[in-house]
């Protein structure tokens, strides 16, 4: 099996695997490697270890070199460029006329190409863009459409939790959503409550919707027949949080809500496996 390092580019980005060849590396030691568009300044996030052959994309590439100061000053400097860099697009773009949003740039470590990251409702004509913009920047462009979830992740921000974003700290891609995930865990289906600032459902949804899920394995289904001391019931609601169940009583009794051990019902149809017992 290939020994490998595992190496970020950016704060919650993909990680992407390397030889470190003769080099001697660890976590959070900062490195060159080569890539697909030349050199580029990441940082060590997985340290040496052996992967399968199916965990990596051929062919391996390789460390060229730990990092030193005039790597650190080339990555600054590389930054003040890319904020020169957004500001002729910028204007570029109300020159052309196009309809697109800057989002971003990124400058290679070798400044060879300046990647440009934008948003757009449709596709959008920039090849004469591109053209003026090489002119100007004397380099290779090359600019990219994203889209709103993309967006997000590259701007960052606070989510409607106060915390920083998921996209953006922790999460290195991103994953389906769906409103079953946000019914599972009793949501409301309001899009303003569980939707990000991105506009799309809200990542946390997908990666919490699993702890649900294991805990509502200990909790009767909806629709279940329960016993509970005001009598026998059927099962609306399941409140994870709170650890309550919410019963409509039978004769007429309305609603009510209990504790998990106040229930106690059978599972299947009919079953004889009591998960819990009512309390008396």
């Amino acid at each position: 099996m290939p020994k490998v390092v595992g190496v970020r580019f950016k704060q919650a980005g993909k990680i992407y695997y390397f030889d470190p060849e003769v080099w001697q590396v660890s976590r959070g030691d900062e490195v060159i490697v080569e890539t697909s568009r030349g050199q580029e300044y990441g940082t060590v996030v997985v340290p040496l270890q052996e992967v399968g052959e199916d965990e990596v994309v051929q062919p391996l590439k390789k460390v060229v070199r730990t990092a030193n100061n005039k790597d650190r000053e080339r990555v600054e400097e590389n930054r003040r460029r890319e904020k020169e860099a957004l500001r002729i697009c910028a204007g570029k773009i109300q020159e052309h006329g196009l309809e697109m949003k800057l989002v971003d740039a990124e400058y290679t470590f070798d400044r060879n190409r300046v990647i440009i990251f934008f948003t757009a409702d449709g596709r959008v004509d920039f090849r004469e863009l591109v053209k003026d913009l090489a002119g100007t920047l004397k380099t290779r462009i090359e600019l990219r459409q994203v889209g709103v979830r993309d967006e997000a992740k590259i701007l960052g921000g606070l989510g409607p939790c106060g915390r920083a974003l998921c996209c953006c700290s922790f999460l290195d891609d991103f994953q389906p959503v769906s409103i079953r995930m946000a019914k599972q865990q009793n949501l409301s289906l309001n899009p303003s409550k569980i939707s990000g600032i991105c506009g799309r459902l809200m990542c946390c949804l997908r990666f919490e919707c699993g702890t649900y899920e294991d805990a509502k394995a200990g909790y009767p289904p909806n629709g279940a027949r329960v016993e509970t001391p005001r009598g026998e019931g059927k099962v609306t609601t399941v409140n994870v949080v709170k650890g309550t169940v919410q019963v409509e009583l039978a004769n007429g009794g309305g609603d009510a809500q209990f504790s998990l051990q106040e229930v106690g019902w059978r599972e299947g149809n009919g079953g004889t496996c009591c998960k819990r017992s009512a309390r008396s």
